[in-house]
C-alpha cells in the first residue's frame, strides 16, 4: 500500500473521525497537523519524493493517537513508497480534507434565537393592553412604555414598568425606555431590563428599580447606547 491509495484512505479517515482526532491531540499538535496538511496540499502532485516526504510528516504528527484508533491503524499499514502518479489523488484529497475541517461553523439559526428570546420576554409578568389603558382613562399610554406583541394574548406591557403606588410607571423607566428607543425596538428594550447586566453586577435592571439609584440605572443604559 502506498500514499497513492492508502494515503487517500488515511485522509478520508481523518475527515470521518475528525472530532476524535482533535480530542486526542493537544492544541499545539493539532495546529501542527493542520500546517503539515497545508504543506501536502501545496505540494506539486508530480513530485513523488515531495509527496512522500509531506505525507511522512503528517504521519509523524499523528503518533499521539492511541493504538486502536482507526486513523492510527491506517497509518501503520501505509508503506512510505510513492510512485510518480501517486501524488495527484493524495494532494487533491488533502485539499478536500482541509476545506472540510477548517470550514467556518454554520451560522446560528437567527430566527430560532430571536423566537426563544421573545418567548422568554413574554413569559415575564405583564399587564394587558386593556389594563394599561384603564390606568390612563381609556386613552393610549405613552409610547415610551414597552409594549410586546403576543400573537396569542395580544399586546403585553411588562409589569416591572409600573411601580408607583397609584399604578403609574416609574419615571426612570420612561426616561430609559426613551433612551433605548422602546417605541421602535420594544423587544430590545425589554431584553435590556430583563437580562443580567454586567455593569450592574450581573443583576437585572428591572430587579433594581427602587433599590439602586435612578442615576445608576441611567448610567447602565448609557453604557449600552454609547458603547462605553
Amino acid at each position: 500500500m502506498n500514499p497513492g491509495d492508502g494515503g487517500t484512505e488515511v485522509l478520508d479517515l481523518i475527515a470521518d473521525h475528525h472530532d476524535s482526532v482533535r480530542e486526542h491531540l493537544t492544541d499545539e499538535q493539532y495546529q501542527d497537523l493542520l500546517g503539515r496538511l497545508r504543506v501536502l496540499a501545496e505540494t506539486a502532485p508530480d513530485d513523488a519524493r515531495a509527496v512522500r516526504r509531506a505525507f511522512q510528516r503528517i504521519r509523524l504528527s499523528l503518533v499521539a493517537l492511541p493504538y486502536g484508533h482507526p486513523v492510527r491503524e491506517a497509518l501503520d499499514s501505509v508503506r512510505l513508497v510513492a510512485t510518480p502518479t501517486a501524488g495527484q489523488p493524495v494532494v487533491r484529497r488533502t485539499l478536500e480534507l482541509l476545506a472540510r475541517i477548517t470550514a467556518p461553523p454554520p451560522p446560528p439559526d437567527t430566527a430560532a434565537i430571536i423566537a426563544a428570546v421573545e418567548q422568554r420576554l413574554l413569559g415575564a409578568p405583564a399587564l394587558t393592553a386593556a389594563e394599561v389603558r384603564g390606568r390612563y382613562g381609556g386613552t393610549e399610554p405613552p409610547p415610551e412604555l414597552i409594549r410586546l406583541a403576543d400573537p396569542e394574548r395580544g399586546d403585553r406591557y411588562p409589569e416591572f414598568q409600573f411601580g408607583s403606588a397609584d399604578g403609574a410607571p416609574y419615571r426612570i423607566v420612561l426616561e430609559i425606555n426613551g433612551l433605548l428607543c422602546a417605541d421602535a425596538d420594544p423587544w430590545g428594550a425589554a431584553d435590556w431590563w430583563l437580562s443580567a447586566n454586567a455593569w450592574l453586577g450581573g443583576r437585572r435592571p428591572a430587579a433594581l428599580l427602587g433599590d439602586r439609584s435612578d442615576g445608576e440605572l441611567l448610567d447602565a443604559a448609557h453604557v449600552l447606547v454609547e458603547g462605553d
